[in-house]
């Protein structure tokens, strides 16, 4: 096999936030390893630091970014920085999120839901502000969200998460129909299942975890959708 065919993301740019551990640690990985450099993004630099190594000890590019994406300061001056060294960001993976608190709704409380939003939603968002016009600059810009089924099929006690996430996916799908005839930039939405995840454990404290993927084969679907072409507003939902 020729070294195209092994690296097909060779001179792509990744931001992966989320990256420190989980499903975002795992496709930082699996995108580094077809050849992409990566910018890994959490708020935990030690974490960053172990990925950021076996992404180098696998061959792989990788730069670690430590922030608080709910910081939307910190978000501009991170594009400001990936700018004046990469001329164009070809891949925006929003991976990072929080749970919060799974309960009825008239028990949530106001200041929880201020987080989940600011984190969920308002950080997303101000990540695709910052990046649209990086994103533009590249050949074939994608931007591609993780997402939950309680997003669409509204779940008893999880109206506080399944709302952020509403959300996330229309803002996702305007930006996508907004690029649609004004860029080559497209957008997906992921859908990851059950996988084995400690937020996973955290809101099924019961499950066997033996009996749910891992995140690499999360990983590796969302790195095969980006070597292929696809249309704005892809959505993928892994089993």
């Amino acid at each position: 096999m020729s070294e195209t065919n092994d690296k097909p993301l060779d001179g792509k740019l990744a931001l992966v936030t989320g990256a420190s551990r989980g499903i975002g640690a795992e496709i930082a990985k699996e995108l580094a390893k077809r050849g992409a450099h990566i910018i890994l993004t959490a708020r935990n630099a030690k974490d960053l630091e172990d990925v950021e190594a076996e992404i180098f000890d696998a061959g792989g590019q990788a730069t670690i970014a430590p922030l608080d994406l709910s910081d939307g300061d910190s978000v501009a001056r991170l594009a400001t920085a990936v700018g004046g060294r990469w001329e164009a960001l070809d891949y925006l993976v929003l991976n990072a999120a929080m749970l919060g608190s799974l309960g009825p709704v008239p028990t949530l409380q106001g200041k929880e839901l201020n987080q989940l939003f600011t984190l969920n939603v308002l950080a997303q968002h101000a990540l695709i502000a910052a990046f649209d016009p990086l994103l533009r600059k590249s050949e074939a810009g994608r931007v591609v969200a993780l997402t939950s089924s309680v997003g669409r099929k509204p779940r008893p006690f999880w109206g506080g998460y399944g709302a952020t996430k509403a959300a996330l996916e229309t803002m996702i799908a305007s930006y996508g129909e907004e690029m649609r005839n004004l860029s080559n930039v497209r957008t997906a939405i992921v859908d990851p299942g059950r996988t084995r995840t400690k937020m996973r454990a955290e809101a099924y404290p019961g499950e066997d975890p033996m009996t749910l993927k891992t995140a690499d084969v999360v990983a590796g679907k969302i790195a095969d959708m980006l070597v292929t072409d696809f249309d704005t507003n892809h959505r993928l939902e892994i089993d």
